[in-house]
């Protein structure tokens, strides 16, 4: 179908051309597109309104040009002329035919192999080593996973990235904590439920010093935000509490190599990523590497001194920055006491990738908060001199109740509104269990137990991908974990329901060449046909919500159909087509559920 498109694109655009002198104003192609109604055909050119005032033409004698043009085409049944401009067009039933009986046997469901001799890093999930994954983490995870699986199955050589903040400000705060503080039976219970009380006892105490000493404390980013979890503003100098103080020594001592910080930190890491693994094989995320930003710490000093050398970078009141035109400040790479940033770090880590994987895109699948941070770097690193397209992925925040106020914000895991990760998905597992039970009564304990999983962690991944990525989601329990409308569950449905009908017709279904003699059947199989270009869209612009719509309109397609037209009823050979027909939206449905990391059952 994308080949027909592209076709009919330049066919359109080459007519006008043709009869209007290579007017510039005419594109190399025109859009071509479905049609908002069903009788309008399988197609509609619509540019000829666009293109009538810079041409100086009447839109209904464009649109007669791109007819006459497009009409010749095989695949074109009839063209015609409709309303102020538009051209509709309707595809011949032997051609539809013929396309869609071809994806049966086409593993690939008509995929382009548009990423063939490219390469691209995603750069995704990045949680921070010893606190546990929360809610809002999912988001980065869910996304990053179904743009590497999309960028696969487009042929693309993709390398995912788990990029883990385990360095940084907060491991010596850490250690303050854990040598003063720690509960040796309750780590050995919950390693990182302990690290996260120590973590905030030291904050606890480090404000409580602050306020007995009359210190003023510069303000904290919001918990989560990524990079600037855990690290101070540097907007204005202020005096350290003697606890902060402590802190910063052990985290020197940490960068110096010291053997027993050393110690610890892998210990914090170990235990971090045994509890990240955990969440990983429940959602079914695999990365490639899980390179830290430890990983980049022995090039940074280097790093800095080569590009204050080039120009790149400057010395400004002890610190190292790099300006960036447009931008209200500058990249700070090193600060005045000498350590570095997360910036530092990201410039460390293109130039490790570009060096390792030559790739053509870097994707970094981090929230929208970072879209400064990430300006800053990609300039620098273009003055650097990488030319790889350097992409970020942005997404909106995930917003939680306040309990006190009632007001949505980024939430707190001190105030109890933001869910752990594992505490969450054994809750949607739960509901979908309780579920599973009302209405399949006939069902094991096996089977309900596989039918939870599969539903459960179905809604969760659905509730992200379902929507524009770069809009703020404000956490509904309810709505996360919903059964019905634009779900998971109901594409899953509607599988299960296209392998029920096959059980049924056994041995009695046959085989028979696809006839699409009813509406019902063409449009089911015209819906088909866009498959291909969802997935491109996706791999293209980032955005997954491109093929969840599509697979819950081929549903509901497919809902209709039933309605309409009858199957294991039908005559011999019509059943046969129709079942076949069936078995290559089920092939569809399950293939594009597979691309956002989603399960289907062959029961519900």
């Amino acid at each position: 179908m994308l080949t027909l498109i592209s076709e009919l694109s330049r066919a359109a655009a080459q007519a006008l051309r043709a009869a209007y002198e290579n007017n510039p104003a005419i594109p190399d192609e025109l859009l071509v597109q479905a049609p908002a109604r069903q009788e309008f055909g399988d197609f509609q050119v619509a540019s000829c309104l666009q293109l009538a005032r810079p041409l100086g033409k009447k839109p209904r004698d464009l649109a007669q040009v791109v007819k006459e043009a497009l009409k010749a085409h095989p695949a074109v049944e009839k063209a015609e002329v409709a309303g102020p401009g538009y051209v509709n067009l309707h595809l011949r039933s032997s051609w539809l035919e013929k396309k869609v009986a071809g994806l049966l046997s086409d593993p690939r469901l008509g995929l382009p192999r548009s990423g063939t001799g490219h390469r691209v890093v995603v750069d995704f999930s990045s949680p921070n080593v010893a606190k546990p994954m929360h809610i809002a983490h999912i988001r980065s995870t869910i996304i990053g996973d179904a743009m590497q699986r999309v960028l696969r199955a487009l042929d693309h050589e993709v390398v995912s990235d788990n990029h883990l903040g385990d360095w940084g400000t907060q491991f010596g705060k850490l250690i303050v904590a854990y040598r003063r503080w720690l509960d040796k039976e309750a780590y050995a219970r919950a390693p990182i439920v302990e690290l996260v009380r120590l973590y905030q006892k030291f904050v606890e105490e480090d404000h409580a010093e602050a306020v007995a000493l009359g210190i003023v404390k510069p303000d904290r980013r919001a918990e989560g935000e990524g990079e600037a979890e855990g690290e101070e503003k540097e907007t204005r100098k202020v005096a350290p509490t003697p606890l902060l103080s402590e802190a910063r020594a052990e985290l020197v001592k940490l960068q110096q190599g010291d053997v027993d910080n050393l110690f610890l930190w892998r210990e914090f890491v170990a235990v971090s990523m045994k509890e990240f693994e955990k969440s990983y094989q429940r959602l079914g995320v695999r990365f490639d590497v899980q390179l830290g930003e430890s990983y980049y710490n022995p090039r940074l000093p280097s790093l800095v001194e080569e590009l204050l050398a080039r120009g790149i970078a400057e010395a400004s009141q002890g610190a190292a920055v790099c300006h960036v035109e447009g931008e209200p400040a500058p990249l700070l790479i090193r600060k005045g006491d000498g350590s570095f940033l997360y910036g530092t770090t990201d410039l460390a880590t293109i130039e490790h990738r570009v060096k390792t994987w030559d790739p053509a895109r870097i994707l970094y699948v981090v929230d929208g908060r970072q879209q400064m941070h990430f300006r800053q770097v990609f300039a620098v690193a273009r003055k650097m001199g990488f030319t790889c397209e350097l992409l970020h992925v942005w997404f909106g925040t995930m917003r939680f109740r306040d309990p006190d106020t009632g007001d949505w914000g980024t939430g707190s895991t001190r105030k109890g509104n933001v869910p752990l990760l594992e505490e969450f998905l054994n809750e949607a597992l739960r509901h979908a269990e309780a579920v599973a039970r009302e209405q399949n009564a006939e069902l094991s304990e096996t089977e309900v137990q596989e039918v939870a999983r599969v539903v459960g962690l179905g809604a969760v991944k659905y509730n992200d991908l379902c929507r524009d990525r770069q809009g703020d989601v404000n956490f509904d329990v309810d709505q996360a974990m919903s059964l019905k409308g634009n779900t998971a569950t109901y594409i899953q449905y509607a599988y299960a329901r296209i392998r029920s009908i096959g059980r049924k017709a056994g041995a009695a279904g046959g085989t028979a060449p696809l006839r699409l003699g009813l509406p019902a059947e063409r449009a089911l199989a015209r819906k088909l046909l866009d498959y291909p270009g969802a997935v491109l869209r996706v791999g293209q612009s980032a955005r997954p919500h491109h093929l969840t719509e599509y697979l819950y309109d081929l549903a509901g397609v497919l809902s209709t159909f039933y309605n309409d037209v009858p199957v294991l009823k039908a005559e011999a050979e019509i059943r046969a087509s129709r079942l076949v027909l069936l078995e290559t939206v089920a092939r569809t449905l399950k293939h594009g559920l597979d691309l956002l990391g989603i399960e289907v059952l062959e029961r519900m």
